[in-house]
């Protein structure tokens, strides 16, 4: 899943690239799965946090049965 962005797509309002680096439980895959840098990971991290408290994203996935 390595994927190189540029700098103003990687935005916390940009909600179709962040779910790329979310697992379907809600939780935000490791860079083992990535492929991303540490330096990316952590842009990355710090998008998906911040795009939870601003509330695009949930903080979990609620699991249908």
């Amino acid at each position: 899943m390595h994927q190189k962005f540029q700098k103003q797509d990687l935005n916390y309002k940009n909600i179709l690239l962040l779910r790329k680096f979310i697992s379907p439980e809600g939780k935000i895959l490791p860079r083992r799965l990535t492929g991303l840098d540490t330096k990316q990971q952590r842009k990355i991290s710090n998008a998906i946090k911040n795009a939870r408290i601003m509330g695009f994203l949930p903080f979990i996935r609620i699991a249908l049965y």
